[in-house]
């Protein structure tokens, strides 16, 4: 039973790492138009923070069930995992690179 509500939290949270991998960290930059974007990194972070806690809680637990197929899940959580630490990553970068311009000084 406890794997089931492991297994029904990865399914529920599926949604949440999607947006979270998906979102990009400028608005503007991925729609072709050069302007800051001033919300800062809280548009990503909101979905990848409870994303990458989430799927890396289910990476660890389902490598340490020793069995081939928690495995696999292990390996696709730790997967979910990187891709949304990198568009966390891409969004600091984002945050430092309009701080350094002085674009939105507030």
């Amino acid at each position: 039973m406890r794997a089931f509500a492991g297994y029904l939290v990865l399914l529920l949270a599926t949604p949440l790492a999607a947006l979270a991998v998906i979102l990009p960290a400028n608005v503007y930059r991925a729609q072709g138009i050069a302007a800051p974007d001033c919300d800062g990194p809280l548009q990503v972070l909101i979905f990848a923070l409870p994303g990458v806690l989430i799927y890396g809680a289910g990476a660890f637990v389902a490598y340490r069930a020793r069995r081939r197929v928690h495995r696999i899940l292990s390996l696709l959580c730790l997967i979910v995992a990187l891709a949304t630490l990198s568009n966390i990553a891409a969004a600091t970068q984002e945050l430092y690179r309009n701080a350094a311009a002085g674009d939105c000084a507030g």
